[in-house]
């Protein structure tokens, strides 16, 4: 299978193109640069075809959506942006849309919100418990970890820690399934996001916006430009700096042991994500997890593009019926359901909806 993996962060788009196992396409784009042409961009990738599959930029998630399911009101569920919003960032709708209307053979996978490996009592009132890409994370971690130790996939169990370049998420595996997690909006301090809000805290704010989820973390906190935020995380000079640090290691070492007690040991600690290419900040987050369980890094299989691209690739892979069909069934990726808007209780998904547009 010739498949490609795409993971659309904040800071940089990545792809990583297998083709029955070898890697033929390794790259990572500034952000800016690929949603400035979208046409330009899926010309680049039909440049590397014929194609059996490729994984999109999918957002909060769909339900193993592709063809006629890529309709307008879809790509505004998977980027839970109302009309005239760009959904965080800024240009990502209009590169859905030119996938989408595209030849390629495009498939938008599913968050940990659609799968129903997670209990429903844990979607309670949630959207974000792990957006799609963090899934791709979650899904080359469990090849990895099953491959390192010599286990089944439905051996494997991980606390994957995604210290993203903008938000930071926790994905708990058990059983080689994702059974709770914690999303960028609704987990600890990030990079530049501010994680889950305190409810007083919204009201204040008046109005929560999209870009406000992408502020308050710890480049606002250490009053340092977006990207100097990772210089100020390894190695904080400034009273502001440290407290943005400590912060950010106690809102994840918080969420990973609330998660951990979820799981049934023994359990390992998996790091991914951009910081995750930062010894000093490896080095200071394995400080504050090491004594809740093992920890290791993420290694993957490319150079260039991020975990989460290289999860895409081996789902895509699974999808297209190569080998690894296995790891999309073991994730139960093929029955995830329903739409990210459908535990909602403080407010009904119609109301959401409405806010969408829908």
């Amino acid at each position: 299978m010739r498949v490609i993996g795409i993971d659309p962060g904040t800071v940089s788009i990545d792809m990583c193109g297998i083709d029955d196992g070898a890697v033929f396409l390794d790259a990572s784009v500034a952000t800016g640069e690929a949603l400035a042409d979208p046409a330009g961009f899926v010309a680049s990738l039909a440049a590397h075809g014929p194609l059996d599959l490729v994984a999109g930029p999918s957002g909060y998630g769909l339900p193993l959506a592709r063809d006629a399911d890529l309709t307008d009101d879809a790509i505004r569920l998977a980027l839970l942006a109302a009309p005239g919003e760009d959904g965080g960032i800024g240009g990502l709708g209009a590169l859905l849309r030119a996938l989408a209307a595209s030849a390629l053979p495009v498939v938008f996978t599913p968050g940990a919100i659609h799968l129903p490996t997670v209990p429903p009592h844990r979607k309670v009132n949630r959207v974000d418990l792990g957006t799609a890409d963090k899934v791709c994370a979650a899904a080359l971690a469990l090849r990895e970890q099953a491959a390192r130790r010599g286990i089944r996939l439905h051996e494997t169990s991980f606390l994957l820690v995604e210290l993203g370049g903008a938000f930071t998420a926790v994905l708990a595996v058990d059983g080689g399934r994702i059974v709770n997690g914690a999303g960028g909006s609704s987990g600890p301090i990030g990079l530049r996001a501010a994680g889950a809000l305190d409810g007083e805290v919204a009201f204040l704010a008046g109005r929560v916006t999209k870009p406000l989820l992408f502020t308050g973390g710890v480049a606002t906190i250490a009053d340092v430009a977006p990207d100097d935020g990772e210089a100020a995380l390894a190695a904080p000079s400034t009273a502001r700096a440290i407290l943005a640090r400590d912060a950010y290691l106690d809102g994840v070492q918080q969420t990973v042991a609330g998660l951990g007690s979820m799981i049934a040991p023994p359990f390992e600690i998996v790091l991914s994500g951009r910081l995750a290419r930062s010894a000093a900040i490896v080095a200071a987050v394995t400080s504050r997890l090491a004594q809740i369980a093992p920890v290791c890094r993420l290694e993957g299989f490319a150079h260039h593009a991020k975990h989460a691209a290289q999860g895409a690739a081996l789902i895509a892979d699974g999808l297209a019926g190569g080998a690894h069909r296995d790891l999309v069934d073991s994730l139960a990726l093929r029955a995830a359901t329903g739409t990210a808007l459908d535990h909602l209780h403080v407010i009904s998904p119609a109301r959401a909806r409405e806010r969408l547009g829908l």
